[in-house]
C-alpha cells in the first residue's frame, strides 16, 4: 500500500510539473504577442471588477488542486484565474469571507492549514503545512508602482515579490504580512503586527513594525 501511495505521489508530481512547464511556456508566448494577451486576458478577467468572469469561476473547481478532505467555505471569494496556480493541500480550509487572489502569482498552500476568517491572500504566496491564520490577516506580495511623478499610480501597474509563511506558524488576528517577507518555522506572529522582514524561524514578533520579541 506504501509503494502504491509513493507511486500515486510520484505521478501526480510529475503530471503538477508538466502543466507548471505549459502554464510558463503559454506565458511567454502571450508576453510575445500583446495583443493576444489582452484578447485572452479580457475574455477571462472582468476588466471593471478586476477578478475572473462569472463563467471562468464556474470552472474553478476543474482546474484547482484541491487536496483530499479540504474545505472552501461558500462565501471565499475565489480570484483564482487558470493562468497561475492555486494548490489547497489535505485537510486544510479557507474559512468564509476570505479571498485568495492568484491573479499576478500562485498561491500555494499546504496540508492541515487553517486559512481564517476574512483573510486576504495576494499571491504569488506560498504556506506550509500545519499553519494557522487567525481573523482578519492580510498577506500579499504586490505593490503597486508610484514612482513616476507623470503618471497616474493606476497606470503605472504593480510588482510582486514572493511571501513565504514556512510550516507550524501561527498569525494573530488582524496582523499583515507585506511582499518579500519569508516567516520561519514555529514562529508566531502577534494580533495586529505589520511584519515588513524576514522572522527567524522559532520567533515570537510582535509591533508596527513587528520585531522580534522572544525565541520561542
Amino acid at each position: 500500500m506504501q509503494i502504491y501511495s509513493y507511486f500515486c505521489r510520484r505521478k501526480l508530481n510529475i503530471t503538477n510539473k508538466r502543466v507548471q512547464m505549459n502554464n510558463e511556456s503559454v506565458r511567454q508566448k502571450f508576453k510575445g504577442n500583446p495583443k493576444l494577451k489582452r484578447l485572452v486576458d479580457w475574455l477571462i478577467m472582468n476588466q471593471v471588477e478586476t477578478r475572473p468572469r462569472w463563467y471562468v469561476r464556474m470552472l474553478a473547481p476543474l482546474y484547482q488542486h484541491r487536496g483530499r478532505h479540504s474545505v472552501i467555505h461558500h462565501s471565499v471569494r475565489m480570484d483564482t484565474p487558470p493562468y497561475r496556480q492555486f494548490r489547497l493541500g489535505n485537510y486544510s480550509v479557507i474559512e468564509s469571507g476570505a479571498c485568495i487572489n492568484n491573479a499576478v502569482g500562485d498561491v500555494i498552500i499546504g496540508d492541515h492549514t487553517r486559512v481564517g476568517l476574512h483573510n486576504t491572500i495576494i499571491g504569488p504566496v506560498t504556506i506550509g503545512s500545519h499553519v494557522n491564520l487567525a481573523q482578519g490577516i492580510t498577506v500579499t506580495a504586490l505593490n503597486h508602482n508610484f514612482s513616476e511623478s507623470d503618471k497616474r499610480i493606476d497606470e503605472q501597474g504593480v510588482n510582486t515579490t514572493p511571501v513565504t509563511i514556512e510550516d507550524d506558524v501561527w498569525i494573530g488576528a488582524n496582523a499583515v504580512v507585506l511582499p518579500g517577507v519569508r516567516i520561519g518555522t514555529h514562529s508566531v506572529v502577534a494580533a495586529g503586527a505589520i511584519v515588513t522582514k524576514d522572522v527567524p524561524p522559532h520567533s515570537l514578533v510582535a509591533g508596527v513594525p513587528a520585531k522580534v520579541i522572544k525565541q520561542l
